[in-house]
């Protein structure tokens, strides 16, 4: 939850695990847990590690520069928005 407002300036409440996935990184490997979460309140803006933030329905998920594994994995875990 700390993390997600911090990066997002959201306040969730966490929901189910939707899936877990390891990826490798210059330091050792990352294992990431990743929750279904609901708004309770904030505005959606970018950390300071990112560029911009948005919500993004089928539509507009399918014009963004993604990484094609993330398409992969959110398909995976049946999490990709509906259209």
């Amino acid at each position: 939850m700390r993390e997600l407002e911090e990066e997002t300036g959201l306040s969730v409440t966490v929901g189910v695990l939707v899936g877990t996935v390891t990826r490798t990184a210059p330091r050792g490997v990352y294992e990431i847990h990743d929750y279904a979460c609901q708004v309770r309140s904030g505005v959606l803006r970018a950390g300071d590690d990112a560029s911009d933030a948005c919500w993004a329905d089928a539509a507009i998920l399918a014009t963004l520069p993604l990484a094609e594994m993330l398409l992969d994995t959110l398909g995976e875990w049946d999490q990709l928005p509906r259209t």
